[in-house]
């Protein structure tokens, strides 16, 4: 196959995906990886694609927002892997505010029975998943909901966050790096995760490697606004040493 064709078969991928990575082109095409990386690079070029961390996006698609659902089924042990970490960061008591996100939500059907502590989200998946939970004070913030998302937006959800201090907050990102911080794709989910960063007194943040270097429409934070990101191992351990470098921990699960 000339490079031409093989460009044009790359774009098609990336237009029916929503993303290509390098490693998973090198291998379908039997290619090496910096042959599919010379390719995105001329793609990226011609304005087809937008390069991001470890593959490429379709040229605008920065808002592009997947359903819950597919969110769910993508980087499942990743994300699996992360949230099992998250659990060391609970409190033994005390309040946790849990954001909307595929991965935060792992968090809710992880808790084990014994545990005792005050929950607030804004996720209806994730107050679902809490609702008969034994040990579990659950505050569900209300407000316009997202079908896309199933999470509470606006004014009503605003307010209630900026009456909460919880000791910590989970939070997810569809994007995250040091030069753009942490976006995601709409503006009043962004206003909701910039409430419940602000209403607690550590923030961790859960995110899958092929997040990093992915660039949203709208930004709700900087990397120095958390105390904590715990992903997975995909993440470049130079990546890694610049983010812990700038002032937050890495862990990488």
């Amino acid at each position: 196959m000339y490079a031409p064709e093989r460009q044009q078969a790359i774009l098609r991928l990336a237009r029916e995906d929503g993303r290509v990575d390098v490693l998973s082109l090198a291998d379908a095409f039997q290619v090496t990886a910096e042959t599919i990386r010379r390719d995105l690079k001329a793609l990226d070029r011609a304005g087809l694609v937008r390069r991001v961390h470890g593959g490429a996006i379709p040229a605008g698609r920065l808002d592009f927002e997947p359903d819950l659902a597919e969110r769910e089924s993508t980087a499942a042990d990743e994300k699996d892997r992360i949230a099992r970490a998250a659990l060391a960061e609970l409190p033994q008591e005390g309040s946790v505010i849990l954001d909307a996100g595929s991965t935060v939500g792992r968090i809710a059907a992880g808790l084990p029975p014994e545990c005792s502590l005050t929950v607030v989200t804004h996720a209806l998946t994730t107050a679902a998943r809490l609702a008969d939970h034994p040990g579990i004070a659950l505050h569900l913030v209300g407000g316009r909901v997202r079908h896309r998302t199933r999470a509470a937006v606006d004014a009503w959800a605003l307010r209630s966050y900026g009456e909460v201090r919880a000791d910590v907050v989970f939070v997810g990102a569809n994007g995250f790096s040091l030069a753009h911080g942490l976006t995601t794709p709409d503006l009043a989910e962004a206003a909701v995760k910039r409430a419940v960063v602000a209403a607690a007194r550590r923030v961790v943040l859960l995110a899958d490697s092929a997040k990093h270097g992915q660039d949203h429409f709208a930004r709700f934070g900087g990397l120095a606004d958390v105390d904590l990101l715990i992903t997975d191992t995909g993440l470049d351990p130079q990546d890694a040493a610049a983010i812990e470098a700038a002032g937050t921990e890495v862990v990488r699960a």
